[in-house]
């Protein structure tokens, strides 16, 4: 790993854990009840827990929002003091002379740096977009990135998934359930997923399967209303009605600035092993960052805690 000699800091931690949502919320309250000098910093607060609608499947609430979960998490890590800097956006992490990790970033039209003497990375994922027409304008108003998530909200309703790999197809056969009508679009001419999905969607009933399709407009005002498409092959323009749209192209890790001597997969993910190490002594990873196989709040709490206590016996062999 590239080693920097001459390197100032504005702040010295044991752990700094980048990265302000789930991992990174139940990895600091404890190290902080382990009376680790920590803190947090990230580029905003929540994540992709703050962009999910209504949450019933989290331990200990029985309905809650994304918004009002991801204030929870922060308002017990303020509990706990804990320091969050937010608004650093991490841009390299290096080693110094000293054996510490140098964390550079930009922060209020600045560079900052922080020194650490472990680093938990909890920056999460985010959604591959179409880049559509109406997209952004209508997110969490009828488009939305999360079939587990708000999937729920939309029964009785007609919606749409797009897509055409595994997380798509497990998307329709979930909605399949509890819609009367589901179009699945795929931009390619056969889906790509599990041959047992696609055997169950084809025998569905309610599920309409539209190849070629080519995701072009959501159309609504306050809420989504219809989705407009051209076939790739022959540009035909169609407009389907439909009350929501479940975008599964694939997600992006936010794991860019790593150092290469990092090993991320083939997705960019960072690989960890069960307790969170990665290829690098001394940092750790946790969360949708990772390779886990399941992208869920639970799994990202769960995991920034072993994370954590792994973190903690590196520490406690520094000494």
């Amino acid at each position: 790993m590239e080693i920097h000699k001459d390197i100032s800091t504005s702040m010295h931690v044991d752990l700094l854990i980048i990265g302000g949502s789930a991992a990174a919320s139940a990895g600091a309250v404890y190290a902080a009840r382990r009376e680790v000098n920590v803190t947090i910093i990230a580029q905003d607060w929540g994540g992709e827990v703050a962009s999910s609608g209504q949450i019933g499947n989290y331990p200990g609430f029985i309905e809650t929002n994304g918004i009002e979960l991801a204030d929870t998490f922060r308002k017990q890590v303020e509990a706990n003091n804990i320091p969050i800097e937010l608004g650093v956006k991490v841009t390299q992490i290096v080693k110094n002379g000293e054996g510490d990790f140098q964390i550079k970033a930009k922060k209020d039209g600045g560079d900052v740096e922080y020194s650490a003497k472990a680093v938990l990375v909890t920056t999460g994922v985010h959604p591959r977009e179409l880049n559509a027409d109406g997209e952004k304008n209508l997110r969490q108003k009828g488009v939305t990135y999360c079939t587990t998530c708000d999937g729920p909200l939309y029964r009785g309703k007609t919606v749409a998934t797009i897509g055409g790999g595994n997380s798509a197809l497990e998307s329709a056969l979930m909605l399949k359930e509890i819609c009367p009508k589901v179009y699945l679009l795929t931009i390619n001419s056969e889906l790509m997923g599990e041959t047992i999905y696609i055997t169950k969607l084809k025998q569905a009933q309610n599920v309409e399967i539209i190849y070629n399709a080519s995701t072009k407009k959501f159309i609504g005002t306050d809420r989504l209303e219809a989705i407009e498409y051209d076939d790739a092959k022959t540009k035909k323009v169609t407009k389907i009605e439909v009350q929501g749209a479940f975008v599964h192209i694939g997600l992006v890790p936010n794991s860019a600035f790593l150092p290469k001597e990092i090993k991320k997969n083939k997705l960019g993910e960072v690989v960890v092993n069960k307790v969170g190490e990665t290829s690098v002594s001394g940092i750790f990873s946790a969360g949708d960052v990772t390779d886990t196989p399941f992208k869920q709040i639970a799994i990202a709490t769960g995991q920034g805690v072993s994370a954590v206590l792994r973190a903690i016996q590196y520490l406690d062999s520094l000494s």
